[in-house]
């Protein structure tokens, strides 16, 4: 069974900084692209950033500059660095990840997702 843990939402002033981390963990074969999403309340859910396997990221225009994504040297977490904070970053922050595992009829690739973490940005 594959899980993805989020930590490290909570409550910051604008302007201040915050750093989400997402462990994936079981029976893992390969991940290739992670990510982090958000959904706002009243809103639909949010591409954020993307990193792949070989590092290559992709932002949302909204956090380009603010935002830094990455991947630990196990490239089993990934982290999204959030700096100059403003009330429209608060959400829910979901960590999404592409991983392979080994079934019966072979290697299957699935998207998963995390629980979700807090962030409340306070003016």
């Amino acid at each position: 069974q594959v899980q993805l843990v989020e930590s490290g939402g909570g409550l910051v002033q604008a302007g201040g900084s915050l750093r989400l981390s997402c462990a994936a963990s079981g029976s893992i074969f390969s991940i290739n692209t992670m990510g982090w999403y958000r959904q706002a309340p009243g809103k639909q859910r949010e591409l954020v950033a993307t990193i792949t396997s070989d590092g290559s990221t992709n932002y949302a225009d909204s956090v380009k500059g603010r935002f830094t994504i990455s991947r630990g040297n196990a490239k089993n977490t990934v982290y999204l660095q959030m700096n100059s904070l403003n009330s429209e970053d608060t959400a829910v922050y979901y960590c999404n990840a592409a991983i392979a595992t080994v079934q019966a009829m072979g290697i299957r690739t699935q998207y998963y997702w995390g629980q979700g973490t807090q962030v409340t940005v306070s003016s």
